[in-house]
């Protein structure tokens, strides 16, 4: 066999466990989960309220733009953490840097209240 050839034996050896595995769980979750049919199963809410209405309601795009200013802002709360632990050894340098950070996060943030970004209407 050529060697470039033998070198992507591993790879495929890879791949076939991969889709051996994904196999092997989807037949075990077939063999080992429990089936009861019960006709409250099939209804939209097991909780068993009569669904009112079309489960297939629009949602308006604000509420998109509001999850994804939220996660926008969460994630960069979590650089604040390793700052944080680290401000003694970052020194006046890193305060600075965090500073400077904090204030484009706080301009956004302005920007995003005066423009009614953060209303939910």
């Amino acid at each position: 066999m050529n060697e470039a050839v033998v070198g992507y034996i591993p790879i495929l050896l890879f791949f076939g466990l991969a889709a051996a595995l994904g196999v092997t769980m989807l037949v075990l979750g077939i063999i080992v989960r429990p089936s009861s049919p019960n006709p409250v199963k099939k209804i939209p809410y097991e909780c068993g309220n009569v669904p009112t209405g079309d489960a297939r309601g629009q949602v308006r795009s604000r509420y998109y733009l509001f999850a994804m200013l939220l996660v926008l802002f969460d994630v960069e709360v979590i650089f604040l953490f390793p700052w944080a632990v680290n401000l003694r050894s970052l020194g006046l340098f890193g305060f600075i840097e965090m500073a400077i950070f904090l204030g484009i996060l706080l301009l956004g943030y302005v920007y995003l209240w005066r423009n009614g970004g953060l209303e939910w209407d």
